[in-house]
């Protein structure tokens, strides 16, 4: 089986902390399909492409004759038609990211023409608040949510609420804190499990995303609690994350949506 050639180069990269990286792809000669914040992209590399220093060995080695192929959300805008960027975590002994993690700006790889997903706001109704929770890289589809002028556009509450281990993992936090600022309706919750590892001292909230939920921290910040008759919440991330809210959430009422069966509990597992 052929592989496909390279259609896109790499036009920005930046190292949000070891093992995190944003990326930003540009297609080349063609353009990028329109897409609705939230949905994914495919990347693509040769298996003989050079991987990372912090890979772990390769065993087995990818078949020679197939493109590596892995889906990513978008993180960028959806009037952004330049490029898309997106937030990656390194997997030392994956066989795709640590190939992704060796590309400077200027290489080339694939990029599939098709855009797709289902973790979007199609089906959510206008009125509705709106709660984001993530761990680590599955905030990506809540900031082109957000830089596609969502919340501008709209007289709802928003919040988003992101886990990490330290600090210096919250991917975006500089731009979330000024979205903050920005926007009297939205609220950004940062959540670090691991306190005792920071310096200088972490003082915001600490411990995991279920916890600041449980805590009441977004309906404190709106000065109303959520509740499914006026909020809808989406998650995405640790799978164990996405279970242990979708578990809570069940016990207060909310019911987790499907294309039959419409919910206030929108669930992205892409792990």
């Amino acid at each position: 089986m052929a592989i496909p050639e390279a259609n896109a180069r790499v036009t920005g990269r930046t190292e949000v902390a070891p093992g995190l990286l944003t990326l930003r792809v540009a297609p080349e000669g063609w353009e990028l399909p329109e897409f609705t914040p939230g949905q994914f992209a495919v990347l693509g590399l040769p298996p003989g492409s050079p991987r990372c220093d912090f890979a772990e060995p390769e065993d087995p080695a990818p078949a020679p004759d197939r493109l590596l192929r892995r889906a990513y959300s978008i993180a960028s805008s959806s009037r952004a038609r330049e490029y898309l960027e997106f937030y990656v975590a390194l997997v030392r002994s994956g066989a795709f990211t640590p190939r992704l993690f060796a590309l400077a700006v200027g290489d080339r790889l694939w990029l599939s023409p098709r855009i797709t997903g289902m973790f979007t706001l199609r089906e959510v109704p206008e009125e509705s608040d709106l709660v984001l929770v993530a761990t680590g890289t599955g905030l990506a589809p809540y900031m082109s949510m957000l830089r596609s002028g969502l919340a501008a556009r709209s007289g709802r509450r928003f919040a988003v609420i992101h886990g990490a281990r330290h600090s210096w993992d919250l991917g975006y936090r500089s731009e979330l804190m000024a979205l903050e600022r920005a926007w009297p309706r939205f609220s950004y919750f940062p959540v670090v499990s691991r306190p005792e590892e920071e310096d200088p001292p972490w003082t915001a909230h600490r411990g995991y995303v279920q916890d600041l939920w449980t805590s009441n921290a977004v309906g404190r910040a709106w000065g109303r609690t959520p509740s499914p008759e006026d909020t809808h919440v989406f998650l995405c991330g640790n799978p164990f994350m996405v279970d242990g809210m979708a578990g809570l959430l069940k016990d207060a009422g909310y019911r987790e949506h499907t294309s039959r069966s419409p919910g206030e509990i929108h669930v992205e597992r892409y792990w």
